[in-house]
């Protein structure tokens, strides 16, 4: 798996992010590009601001015992996986918003580096490794970007 902590990887994705209009097509799942952006945003949301509550302790739990390898682990998401409700978007979104603000998360996160995260603890699983945030980053840009075609 690419390391999204890498400030070239970082800039590949962007150049993926960028080649993205606001016509682009899902290939799969019920998103538009605006939702797909936002929905994206959301787990830099998570590390970067304080706009989601932290789940309760049962909540907590049950997502690292049934849900945690499945997200920071290396296999890739398959199609149409069931989504977290924090991360569903289904209202509107405004195109080119949701697309800087995503550009604005990755670069932050390149530039803060993979030793910044490591031992951090994610706002669901707990404390994770440097490996698995990137898994986590990486894998769910590469799943929805390649759901719109780049």
């Amino acid at each position: 798996m690419k390391n999204i902590f890498d400030k070239q990887v970082g800039e590949e994705v962007i150049n993926r992010i960028n080649k993205l209009t606001p016509e682009s097509k899902a290939q799969w799942g019920k998103m538009n590009v605006a939702q797909m952006l936002a929905h994206c945003c959301v787990s830099y949301e998570f590390v970067f601001t304080d706009i989601h509550p932290k789940p309760g302790k049962l909540k907590r739990f049950l997502l690292k015992a049934v849900v945690k390898q499945a997200v920071v682990g290396q296999k890739a998401y398959s199609k149409n996986l069931r989504t977290a409700p924090e991360f569903v978007k289904v209202d509107k979104h405004i195109f080119e918003e949701e697309k800087s603000r995503l550009i604005d998360f990755i670069r932050k996160t390149s530039e803060l580096g993979g030793t910044y995260f490591d031992g951090k603890e994610s706002h669901s699983f707990g404390i994770l490794s440097e490996q698995e945030w990137n898994n986590m980053f990486y894998k769910h840009l590469d799943h929805h970007l390649g759901q719109f075609g780049v």
